[in-house]
């Protein structure tokens, strides 16, 4: 997946506190760094349009874009992971100044990857346990004796971070530059065989395509992870996410009908998927391929418009 979109229609701005030409009747949607989350935002605003709606797409960081939609510079995001919204958002959400609508249908998996060779390399896994005994498996001559494990950009939160020294691991994360310089890293390795130990998700067209085991955590429960101190022998991993439709304070009564179109908008894992292959392996522009998916879909999104 490269995050440098092939769009060619609509309005970009950057949100950064610059001025972003604009009509002040257009429903501002959120595109954010990964494909699968900008397909969720084209499907919508096809949609709006479909409907009469005017749209624009502004381009905006998945932590920064909260502030946005808090204040009604953005008004519209169908894609938001809940563990990787930083701080703004959960005082926003209490505050009212955002409208959680539900839940866009994804069943998200994020955890730390790696491809099955390495456990002939580091027996154990998939404990994470196994990553005190073998980091040098792991190792990159920059990292050494310390293992490596690639990271979300840095923008995207320090999770992976945060565990590392909470649990003392014997690792050095390096931030990933985007989601197509982590892809293609990910493919080197595994091409060659050598080390890989990666922060990914779940649903992603990469796993068709790559067989990836994951790192198991002594529990995943919601207690455990409910404010827990992680160490060794209590690390509960990494909360799975829910994936939220927002929306900023205002839009219910200022759009009524969109409103009730987000409530009923939905992606499920399986097409989201399929939609990220075109652009990400068959290269499709993004609106190429839910122009394609409108067209073959008419009677699904139809149903949210009713």
């Amino acid at each position: 997946m490269n995050v440098t979109l092939k769009t060619g229609i609509a309005t970009i701005a950057i949100v950064t506190g610059m001025a972003a030409p604009a009509h002040a009747d257009a429903i501002k949607i959120a595109v954010n760094e990964w494909t699968g989350q900008n397909l969720s935002a084209y499907i919508a605003g096809a949609v709006l349009q479909e409907m009469g709606q005017e749209v624009e797409y502004v381009t905006a960081g998945a932590v920064p874009q909260f502030a946005a939609i808090a204040d009604g510079s953005l008004h519209f995001q169908p894609e938001t992971w809940t563990n990787n919204v930083g701080e703004i958002y959960p005082k926003a959400v209490d505050a009212g100044d955002i409208t959680v609508v539900g839940e866009l249908g994804l069943r998200p998996l994020e955890g730390w990857f790696y491809p099955p060779y390495m456990e002939e390399q580091c027996p154990g896994l998939p404990s994470y346990e196994a990553l005190y005994d073998c980091a040098q498996a792991f190792a990159a001559a920059d990292t050494f004796p310390n293992g490596r494990l690639i990271t979300y950009p840095a923008d995207w939160g320090t999770r992976s971070n945060d565990q590392v020294a909470a649990l003392g691991l014997p690792f050095q994360p390096v931030a990933g530059g985007s989601e197509g310089a982590m892809l293609a890293e990910m493919k080197s390795a595994i091409a060659t065989e050598q080390p890989m130990l990666m922060m990914f998700w779940q649903p992603h067209w990469i796993h068709a395509e790559i067989a990836l085991n994951v790192v198991e955590w002594d529990s995943s429960s919601p207690d455990c992870l409910a404010g827990v101190d992680q160490s060794r022998g209590n690390a509960c991993g990494f909360a799975q996410a829910s994936v939220q439709k927002i929306v900023s304070k205002d839009f219910a009564d200022t759009w009524p009908e969109a409103y009730a179109f987000v409530e009923s908008y939905e992606l499920s894992n399986d097409v989201q998927n399929a939609l990220i292959q075109r652009v990400d392996q068959d290269g499709l522009s993004v609106e190429e391929a839910v122009a394609e998916w409108m067209r073959d879909n008419e009677a699904t999104w139809r149903g949210w418009t009713s």
